[in-house]
């Protein structure tokens, strides 16, 4: 299916829930290349500065999908490179499995990545290729942790994300972030006011930032999910003149601190 031709979420953003949910990543990246998706590329020098600010060895991707943040950052590879790995690759998955593993025998760094998803498939790739060390499938906005995933979560110096927030709320970061607050960082669209989840983590302990630049997310599906979309910041009271009028979905960076620590 075409994106253009997709369903509106409740957003107004196109519906791409069957692009995780396959057992490997090549629709994944065969649909959002058409897109010109590439808000992880822009995400991994941030994240990769901030895993040295906090001294963070342990992260967690919240809605990793297939681990690309962690294939990017473990692999330092880039998104036209996982484009091109993917493309029109028709081998049996067991061979793209091999593929992927030997990527990460070669180039992988000694980071512990984890990833918080609802999709099974997904994650089921990412550890098994080795993306990702770690796997939480849990809804966390209705759930608390059961006592291995606290465990898990504990464990980690550096929290991060790249488009679940809005699908995700603040109940789901505040049962992830539990009582050792954990630095985060999370690339959230502006059609998603972000305000409820600063004020929770203020509660828990945290101070948060916004980094003063815009980040171009990917191109619109079609001209329905830009109408959509730009009727949806209007009624958040978001101005899309010069950012979502020309185009382009837009994200800011939230870097949330625990107090404690905002002067490290």
């Amino acid at each position: 299916m075409q994106p253009d031709q997709m369903q509106l979420d409740e957003s107004g953003k196109i519906s791409l829930d069957h692009i995780y949910t396959a057992p490997d990543p090549r629709t994944y990246f065969s649909t959002l290349r058409g897109l010109d998706y590439h808000i992880p590329q822009l995400a991994k020098a941030h994240f990769t500065r901030l895993m040295e600010r906090c001294g963070a060895d342990r992260v967690l991707d919240i809605g990793c999908s297939y681990g690309i943040n962690a294939a990017l950052l473990r692999c330092d590879a880039t998104m036209d490179e996982l484009y091109a790995r993917y493309q029109a690759d028709d081998r049996p998955r067991a061979e793209l499995v091999r593929a992927d593993r030997e990527l990460v025998r070669e180039r992988g760094r000694d980071v512990f990545f984890a990833g918080l998803d609802a999709s099974l498939p997904a994650l089921r790739y990412a550890t098994e290729v080795g993306f990702l060390d770690a796997a939480v499938h849990a809804d966390l906005e209705a759930n608390e942790p059961t006592a291995e995933q606290r465990a898990l979560f504990d464990s980690v110096g550096l929290v991060v994300s790249t488009g679940c927030v809005g699908y995700i709320t603040e109940a789901t970061l505040a049962r992830v972030a539990g009582e050792r607050l954990p630095w985060m960082a999370h690339f959230v669209l502006r059609m998603f006011p972000f305000a409820p989840v600063a004020d929770r983590l203020d509660a828990l302990g945290y101070e948060t930032e916004v980094v003063d630049h815009m980040f171009p997310q990917r191109r619109f599906a079609s001209d329905a999910e830009r109408e959509q979309v730009l009727d949806t910041l209007a009624q958040v009271g978001v101005d899309p003149t010069g950012w979502e009028t020309e185009g382009w979905l837009h994200a800011r960076l939230h870097i949330s601190r625990p107090r404690a620590r905002v002067s490290a």
